[in-house]
């Protein structure tokens, strides 16, 4: 006995070894994916603000948003986080000194909808047709919205903005160039470093069989969200981590095999409208918006989603069935 133990404590750190040496020209791989997503889609936003096109979209959109309760200067905030991340469009909120009604609506919106440039492309390539994925999202973040503004009691006070003297843009070119510059520096460095640390991540729970077990835990509480249990690390990393981030381990592992195409697919619908359930939560309760109404309506958004998703696929599988007889 003593004799097999010291032979399985000699071979840790030779896998150990392994998962790095897996995981990090795969980590080097997807980085580059993703930054040459973020950063053209980042720079085409910067000429759009500079050119005044977003505001121009933004004002397209004002008559849609007057059936979810919020004023009309609210799209600007919206078309901001579909174009950009949650940070971007918490920056726009601040300028803006919505009460704190609209604020709430606005928040569980964007988190359905941001970051769509890159989050749809990670989706596409893990097995999801692009344009349903982006429908999705879009028609959650509407309904969502309008079933908020029914439930929401009113509540004229404003939060109180940070930065609400502000200007939108900054003036001059250069200077919007240099901050534009430093900020996407920063996005690129901390892209490559969390994406090679969460792969190596991934390689040691599945080689240790971490990754089996977190699958039997939640085997149960997935099947009622109409969610595959062999997709419960990649729930776990999509709602702690968000598509962007966890892009790296979610196209890996299905990469790998392990876990079908068709799985995650159904697990797209899911993660499309609930995903990040920490990090994006936290970042809009500390601006004052109440966790509960950004979170609770989320997952149950995504766990309708998933079952007509099912649904529709049973019917069009039994119809061509009975086509086929």
């Amino acid at each position: 006995m003593r004799n097999m133990l010291e032979v399985d404590s000699r071979t840790w750190p030779v896998r150990l070894n392994n998962c790095f040496r897996l995981a990090i020209p795969t980590a080097a791989r997807t980085s580059l994916w993703l930054l040459s997503i973020m950063v053209p889609v980042s720079f085409a936003v910067l000429l759009m603000k500079m050119t005044g096109v977003l505001n121009m979209l933004a004002g397209f959109a004002e008559p849609l948003f007057s059936l979810f309760g919020l004023p009309g200067n609210s799209a600007l905030v919206f078309v901001t986080s579909c174009l950009l991340n949650i940070y971007s469009c918490i920056a726009v909120i601040e300028t803006l000194g919505l009460s704190g009604r609209a604020v709430t609506i606005l928040a569980l919106m964007c988190l359905i909808s941001h970051n769509l440039p890159v989050e749809t492309a990670v989706q596409k390539k893990t097995g999801s047709r692009l344009l349903r994925i982006l429908g999705v999202r879009l028609s959650a973040s509407f309904a969502g919205a309008f079933i908020l503004n029914l439930l929401l009691p009113a509540d004229p006070q404003p939060l109180e903005a940070s930065a609400a003297n502000i200007s939108l843009t900054i003036s001059g070119i250069g200077i919007e160039l240099k901050a534009w510059l430093y900020s996407i520096s920063y996005l690129c460095a901390k892209v490559i470093i969390l994406v090679t640390l969460l792969m190596i991540l991934q390689r040691i729970l599945e080689e240790f069989g971490v990754t089996q077990f977190l699958s039997i835990i939640l085997k149960y509480p997935l099947m009622l969200l109409g969610i595959p249990h062999e997709a419960a690390f990649l729930w776990i990393v999509a709602n702690t981590l968000g598509l962007a981030y966890g892009a790296g381990v979610i196209v890996d592992h299905v990469e790998r095999g392990c876990l079908s195409r068709k799985n995650s697919d159904i697990l797209n619908y899911h993660i499309a409208v609930s995903h990040s359930l920490l990090e994006d939560t936290l970042l809009f309760v500390a601006i004052g918006v109440c966790a509960w109404w950004i979170t609770i309506p989320r997952v149950i958004l995504a766990g309708i989603v998933v079952w007509l998703k099912r649904l529709i696929d049973w019917v069009v599988n039994r119809k061509e069935i009975q086509e086929m007889s």
